[in-house]
């Protein structure tokens, strides 16, 4: 492998690996919507299940 592919391919296992760890950092720190915005409707279906249909 060439210099430059290897340094592509770094870059991109970088890339990939850290934004995965990043996100796992950011839902570990903020798991749910504390509140919504004015506005927003609480679609929260605890006993109802959604429409299932035949195919």
């Amino acid at each position: 492998m060439t210099p430059i592919a290897i340094t592509f391919l770094i870059l991109a296992i970088v890339v990939v690996w850290g934004g995965l760890v990043m996100s796992a950092v950011f839902l570990r720190r903020r798991p749910q919507i504390a509140d919504y915005p004015p506005g927003g409707v609480d679609d929260q279906r605890e006993d109802v299940a959604p429409i299932e249909h035949d195919t």
